[in-house]
């Protein structure tokens, strides 16, 4: 009698480990690690950053 489970069961795989299927490249992981970004700020944060410098100054207006 054939065995009929041997189909359906879950075979046996040999894994290699990550770090020795192949070499990792040096340079994307100096990337990755925090070097890369933006070097200057946004077109919104200058404004926003002038619009609360304005808000600071004393009003010509107000001053009683």
């Amino acid at each position: 009698m054939a065995n009929k489970t041997m189909g359906t069961r879950q075979k046996l795989v040999f894994r290699l480990d990550p770090a020795l299927s192949k070499p990792r490249n040096p340079i994307a992981q100096l990337a990755k690690r925090g070097g890369a970004g933006s070097h200057q700020k946004t077109a919104s944060a200058l404004r926003q950053a002038q619009k609360r410098a304005l808000k600071k100054l004393p009003n010509e207006g107000e001053a009683d």
